[in-house]
């Protein structure tokens, strides 16, 4: 059955709910879909739009690489090694509830208002959900598939790339999902505080200037990109690696 009529109409209805809303409102804090249609429309025409999603887009990739790198790293080393596990652990803890505004504060207070403060303070803030989703993949590893890369004397790199990792699969693109969802946030909250571009930078201005259309337009502007991301990248990537669970010999 085709679904895509259903959530046309729930789009459709939406619309139809907010235009309403905003007729009833008649207050500039409540602008209508054309409104704020024609806010994005002008804003893209001027370049704005591309110049400050094309940063936050730099910055979310930057931060997600650093992050996923290093909390796969960490995520196998301590589900594989006890040592490592009880060592790291109260690290662990201690990341997983510091708040992301302590983090991102401290950063800028340290390493100044720079891009690498940012970056680094977005990836901090990620890591240790990495680290928890690959820790529990990596802790439930099937060993009779490890006995065998034994058996076979693969090496490190290719018991790693053949055996590790497609089991890992799963639980990588779990924390991928979550950290791009999580990282979105963040940079925003970074480029607020202490950027003078991107899109959390136009959102705080339109926010003094009062200016909730053009504010909106760039909050469903950065919505889309990230839902483009998810339909043409990550989900892709998933099917792909998880494509030896559905193999025939």
């Amino acid at each position: 059955m085709d679904r895509r009529p259903w959530t046309a109409l729930s789009i459709l209805a939406l619309l139809g709910i907010w235009a309403a809303a905003a007729a009833i409102a008649a207050s500039p804090t409540l602008p209508g879909p054309l409104a704020v249609g024609e806010a994005l429309v002008a804003e893209a025409a001027n370049g704005k739009l591309f110049y400050h999603l094309g940063l936050t887009l730099w910055r979310v990739a930057a931060s997600f690489a650093l992050a996923m790198s290093i909390g796969v790293a960490l995520g196998i080393l301590m589900g594989r090694f006890r040592t490592a596990d009880d060592i790291l652990g109260p690290w662990l803890v201690l990341t997983l509830n510091v708040p992301a505004l302590v983090v991102v504060v401290l950063a800028y207070v340290w390493l100044g208002l720079t891009e690498a403060a940012a970056i680094a303070a977005v990836a901090v803030n990620k890591i240790p959900n990495v680290v928890v989703q690959v820790r529990s993949g990596a802790r439930s590893l099937d060993e009779g598939l490890m006995d065998m890369a034994r058996a076979y004397r693969l090496s490190r790199y290719d018991t790693l790339r053949h055996v590790v990792l497609p089991q890992l699969a799963p639980y990588m693109m779990a924390a991928a999902r979550n950290g791009l969802a999580l990282i979105w946030k963040i940079v925003l909250l970074v480029e607020l505080l202490g950027r003078s571009n991107g899109v959390g930078f136009q959102i705080h201005m339109f926010f003094q200037l009062f200016d909730i259309a053009r504010l909106l337009a760039y909050t469903f502007a950065f919505v889309a990109v990230a839902q483009l991301l998810e339909l043409a990248l990550l989900a892709p990537v998933e099917r792909h690696a998880a494509r030896w669970r559905t193999a025939r010999p």
